[in-house]
């Protein structure tokens, strides 16, 4: 267990836009897999390899994140000592290139006694312990050590190609190049020591810089020594609508499901008690993940429904993502449609999207 190890989450990306699915809300605090968000997946793989102390650092819309966390104690980081940390946005609005802005995350560093430190992107999916990534830090020669799989570009942009020389060593970073140097595709996570990254962002502040990203970390590959770590399990990358769309309808491959939902290392959550989802005679459902509080009257096929959400007599909703405490009204058929909460679907009302180019309806809206 990773008793000498803290970790930090990256809850934004400046890269990914989920269109009006994360104006509301930061990135890592999008709704995913019927009951989740995403940041549970990050969330639980650092608290499942026994670390228990977790920064996580949003820079905007970060009310629907600090709702979700809370104090933590849905993740056993409601703690005297350690426990789960809320730090300050690292960029102000107000006072862009002001050279306190990463004092926040430079104070939370300083003040730990852990000497090893696990940096996470939030767009990440997968079910993973760090324990072995950081046994290979602490006995290789490498001042960062960077995950990475063999994705190549197949999840779209951004693309961050990792190429790596015969020891394993970067030796070359590319961003949404045209023809990738290599399948290697960075995953979202390095490990690195306490005093270095200390010393990074101790750097950056005597410079006047804003930017934290573990993109610019990965492009000190001159400065200092960094190293690929290869995951080989199962991931998913959250980088567009679409991305998140066809994220989402991988949930419903059993096989997938659960490879991402192991017993031995579960996905933690917010809990909300509910009464169990209602299928009403005449209703017709299959292969959909229909949470608590549902009540379906109509047919709903490849679906994901997060709770309360009422499917009315002789409507159809088909590869669709539906999110909390929408209506959906009688005689409407949705095909590739991803709703946000509180929405209402009037009736005889007809969307159709594409699995690619999936019609997205803001949070709140009537159609």
């Amino acid at each position: 267990m990773l008793s000498k190890t803290m970790g930090l989450i990256l809850a934004d990306h400046h890269r990914i836009h989920l269109s009006e699915l994360n104006q509301p809300r930061a990135l890592a605090a999008m709704p995913f897999g019927g009951r989740y968000r995403i940041i549970d997946f990050t969330l639980s793989n650092m608290v499942n390899s026994g670390i228990k102390q977790v920064g996580v650092i949003a820079l905007s819309a970060y009310k629907s994140l600090m709702d979700h966390l809370g104090t933590g104690a849905s993740w056993d980081l409601d703690r005297m000592q350690q426990g789960l940390y809320l730090l300050p946005p690292y960029i102000n609005a107000a006072s862009i290139g002001d050279d306190s802005d990463l004092t926040g995350l430079l104070d939370f560093f300083s003040g730990s006694t852990q000497q090893t430190v696990v940096i996470c992107d939030a767009n990440i999916v997968m079910n993973y312990t760090f324990e072995e990534m950081v046994r290979q830090f602490n006995e290789g020669n490498q001042d960062i050590l960077a995950l990475y799989n063999r994705d190549g570009n197949q999840f779209g942009s951004p693309v961050i190609s990792l190429d790596l020389d015969r020891r394993g060593f970067v030796r070359d970073v590319m961003i949404d190049a045209l023809e990738i140097p290599s399948q290697r595709s960075f995953l979202g996570a390095i490990v690195v020591s306490r005093d270095l990254i200390t010393s990074i962002i101790a750097e950056a502040i005597a410079r006047g810089q804003t930017d934290f990203s573990l993109e610019r970390i990965l492009k000190m590959y001159t400065q200092y020594r960094i190293r690929g770590y290869e995951y080989k399990g199962k991931s998913l990358r959250i980088n567009s609508v679409a991305g998140y769309f066809n994220a989402s309808m991988r949930l419903l491959d059993s096989e997938f499901r659960q490879a991402l939902f192991n017993e031995d290392t579960p996905i933690y959550t917010k809990v909300k008690n509910a009464a169990p989802a209602v299928y009403e005679h005449g209703s017709g459902v299959t292969n959909a993940l229909c949470s608590d509080g549902c009540r379906i009257y109509g047919d709903v096929r490849n679906s994901i429904l997060f709770r309360n959400v009422m499917v009315a007599k002789h409507a159809t909703v088909e590869n669709c993502v539906i999110f909390q405490d929408v209506q959906i009204s009688e005689g409407a058929h949705l095909s590739n449609v991803i709703l946000d909460k509180d929405c209402v679907v009037r009736m005889g009302v007809k969307l159709q999207g594409h699995p690619d180019y999936p019609v997205v309806i803001r949070k709140g809206a009537i159609v």
